[in-house]
This record gives structure tokens, sequence and C-alpha cells, in this order.
């Protein structure tokens, strides 16, 4: 025995770099989904993945077997064994299309940074527009019919560094409220505010408003009261190509109501600007205002902008309110749950 050399055994191999940027969720996750090849796993060394590590998990091309076997190991009898390939070395197609099941904020947090050929792959618009497949309504269709002829990249690089389709898929801007912070739940934050009287105050709601995220809202005071949001419609998520497409509709919406032993005035005005925020289309709502001692109830004002023209980047959210009596203290409109959405006119 004394004659045998030592021979230390090798240690585990690293997990690749691409393998952590996909995590076991993701492998998971791809066996039940249909691929023009279907990937299996090879042979692997060190600790298996029960015991929480991935040692050294690689995959080949292999031919079509059933997706729901991808997590046994294939059987040798009567035929060659491939020679391994790892995930990083896969075919730049089939790469391409494994990561189009990866979850937008990972691609772009994690996947983005694993070498330059995943980056060029997140930066390009093909693994967007095959998870934009994916979605088969009728709003589904009509998005990427228009995502199709969106432009690759951004013309100002420094301040939106992806593309236009990354930053949609990544915002999620359609059916999403833009308004920030609409009942007051923290305070006037994402809010322009000019007080009057004894100026802007946050209280719970005196009713329940169905659907808001939080029960508090913005009270007024004895004099006309002012707050204004800008909503930047690119920053959140769309591309200019997009607004300009005549396919879009802006839903904007607020809740306002009055106390039972005060009446108070309110009034709502949206504006839609250029780039330069000029002014292109207008809504405004001057409801009648609420006299003392009527029934506590929340109204809401909304409006649908169509048809608006090109050019439109920002929206102007902007709420005025104060009493009728000029008492002291908050006894003025109360206004929450202001709404600003954007969605596909299917129409």
């Amino acid at each position: 025995m004394s004659g045998i050399p030592y021979r230390r055994p090798e240690p585990a191999a690293r997990p690749t770099r691409a393998l952590w940027a996909l995590r076991p969720e993701l492998l998971r996750l791809l066996a039940s989904q249909p691929l023009p090849k279907t990937l299996r796993p090879g042979p692997r060394r060190g600790p298996g993945l029960a015991s929480g590590t991935w040692g050294r998990y690689v995959f080949s091309i292999a031919t079509p077997l059933n997706a729901a076997a991808m997590g046994a190991r294939p059987s040798r009898r009567g035929r060659p064994v491939d020679p391994p390939m790892a995930l990083d070395e896969l075919p730049l197609e089939l790469l391409v299309r494994v990561l189009s099941y990866v979850p937008p904020c990972t691609l772009v947090t994690r996947c983005r940074a694993v070498c330059r050929t995943w980056r060029e792959v997140v930066d390009g618009p093909t693994v967007w527009l095959l998870q934009l497949a994916r979605d088969r309504s009728a709003e589904g269709r009509a998005l990427y019919a228009l995502a199709q002829r969106c432009p690759p990249n951004s013309e100002d690089e420094e301040e939106l560094p992806l593309c236009a389709l990354a930053r949609f898929s990544l915002r999620a801007p359609l059916r999403r409220n833009l308004i920030f912070n609409s009942c007051g739940e923290q305070g006037f934050r994402g809010w322009e505010v000019e007080h009057g009287g004894n100026g802007w105050a946050v209280e719970k709601n005196i009713t329940l408003v169905p659907g808001a995220p939080s029960q508090t809202c913005f009270v007024t005071s004895f004099e006309w009261c002012f707050k204004r949001q800008l909503v930047d419609l690119v920053t959140e998520g769309l591309w200019q190509e997009l607004l300009d497409s005549a396919q879009l509709e802006i839903c904007v919406a607020d809740w306002w109501g009055a106390r039972e032993n005060c009446g108070c005035i309110y009034r709502l005005r949206v504006r839609l600007l250029d780039v330069y925020e000029n002014e292109v289309v207008k809504f405004s709502a001057s409801p009648n205002p609420v006299l003392q001692w009527t029934e506590r109830t929340c109204r809401q004002v909304s409006h649908v902008f169509t048809n608006f023209g090109k050019g439109i980047r920002y929206v102007s959210f902007e709420q005025y309110g104060r009493d009728t009596r000029s008492w002291v203290g908050h006894y003025g409109a109360l206004v929450t749950h202001s709404s600003v959405r954007v969605r596909i006119r299917l129409s």
C-alpha cells in the first residue's frame, strides 16, 4: 500500500456564472415549457442538487424528449453519450429562447451582468418580443403588433440605458396607476403642493373608497389649495412611437367628497403635454359645490383621452379645493385615489 501514491480527491467543480444568473427555479420552469430542442441534464460531479449546490450541472442538446422527463438522468443503453455542453455555450438562438422565460427583473439585474453575449441579448429586442408574444389576449396581440415596430435602442442612452422594450417589460405601464402616492399614505411625496388657509392635510377617509390602495385622503382648507403631479410617460415605460401610434387611451380618474357639517368646492384639471411641457389636450371638471349638511359620500370624476395626436410626453394631474364656510382648520374638499392609466385601444 505504501507504494501507491496518494491522490487528493478532486473538489467539486464550481458552478458557471451563467447558472448562478438563472437559479434552480428557472430550470424547473423550463422543464414545463415547449422548446424547439429539449435540454437534458448531463453528468455532474460533487454534491447533487438536493444538497443545495449545483456542482457541475451542465446541459447538452439532444433529440426531442418528453419535457416532463427532463429531471431524470438519461439512459445510456444502446446509444453513445453526447458530449456535455455548458449553458453559456448554447447556440445564440436557443440561448435567446431560454432567456425569454426569465422574469424581466432577473434579466436586467442578473443575466445582463453574466457576459457580453448575454448583455447583448438582454439589450436587444428579440428576447422581449418573445415574452410579449406569449400573451394571446386581444390586448396582448395588439401590443405585440405595435412592439414589432419599436426602435431597438433609446435616443438618449445615458438617460434611458435599456432598450425601449426592456423598459416596457420591466415597468409594465399598461393599466397600472401611474400616479405615485395617490391616497397620501406617504404624505405629500411625489406632489407639488401650494397651501391655502391652513394648508393641505392627510386624514383617514370618512367613507370607504372602493379599490383604493389606502383608506386615507388629502384635505383642503378655507382658501384655495392646489396640488399637482407630473407623470413622465416615457420614464414610466412607454416609448414615444407607441404614444404616437393613436392606439392608446389615457384614462384619468379622481375621488372627492365633503364633510357632513361643511360644504366644499372641488376642481380637477388634467393636461397632456409635449416634451417641452406645452399643453396639447386638456380636460377640466368643475362639479357643483357640495352644500352644508349634505350626506357625506365620495364621488368620482373620470375621463378618457383618445386620438390625442402625436408628441405627448407628460400628463399633468392638477387638483383644487376649499371649503364654503371659511372655517379655520381642514373642512374643505377631500380628494383621494387619483389615477392615470394607459391602455391599448382595441376598437
